[in-house]
């Protein structure tokens, strides 16, 4: 196992995909945000060629090879979380099925290429860089939460030079910024096609946001139902229970 981890680091389950997955407590940890977007976009069955953008510890790439035979690519900025997940996709053997690559999500497509992907997904920095109260954290922490190095019209562009027309671009956000991410994506050939909020439990407000679009689709916005994550006895609903769990 030494030769796996290093420092903090320990190997976690992924339940439902039967998988494992290095994390850090003090770099880098995936959310719940991650498992709800990689269920959420659409993924080809079979066969296509998928970006995961600022991919962190390598995520939402092994939940993605779960449910496709696709190519998969990660691409993360920061060196020590890229490295975490080039070692997950080794332990899993999965390097035939997914590459990360440590590299800016600005400007990506030409490096990797552009307009050949079928599917992006996106879990980009949520808060403003001023906004980056947090930043006594670890830097890892910081640049992972805050618009530091990628703002969020940056991560849509970057999207949409990725996709084929037609392609698919799936992110997760923070409801607040619902107007900010709708004008990024009409701006960038993204039309907005699919939205699903996520609520802590019933009777709350809304804290996440689930949206996908198709490059140059045509305007017919689905608003899907609700995701409530805590049921009243406050344990994980079923439909959560099952993405984390897998089915009984």
């Amino acid at each position: 196992m030494d030769q796996w981890l290093k420092a903090d680091e320990r190997l976690d389950y992924l339940l439902a995909e039967e998988l494992r997955i290095i994390q850090s407590p003090s770099v880098f940890s995936f959310s719940l945000d991650a498992v709800l977007l990689s269920r959420f976009a659409y993924v080809p069955i079979k066969r296509g060629k998928i970006v995961d953008l600022c991919t962190g510890n390598g995520a939402i790439p092994l939940f993605l090879s779960a449910r496709t035979n696709a190519e998969i690519i990660g691409i993360e900025l920061q060196d020590r979380l890229a490295d975490m997940a080039t070692r997950s996709v080794r332990y899993n053997s999965l390097e035939k099925q997914i590459t990360i690559i440590q590299g800016d999500v600005k400007g990506i497509a030409s490096q990797i290429g552009s307009e050949k992907y079928d599917v992006v997904t996106c879990n980009p920095p949520y808060f403003p860089a001023h906004e980056a109260s947090e930043k006594n954290l670890k830097e890892h922490l910081a640049i992972a939460r805050h618009e530091i190095h990628l703002t969020l019209e940056e991560a849509v562009q970057s999207a949409s030079e990725l996709l084929k027309q037609g392609g698919k671009a799936a992110f997760v956000h923070r409801p607040g910024r619902l107007l900010d991410i709708v004008t990024a994506m009409r701006a960038h050939r993204l039309e907005p096609k699919r939205i699903r909020f996520v609520y802590p439990k019933e009777g709350k407000e809304a804290n996440t946001l689930l949206i996908e679009g198709i490059k140059d689709g045509k305007p017919d916005l689905k608003i899907l139902p609700p995701l409530y994550v805590y049921g009243e006895n406050g344990e994980y609903t079923e439909e959560v229970t099952e993405m984390l769990y897998g089915k009984e």
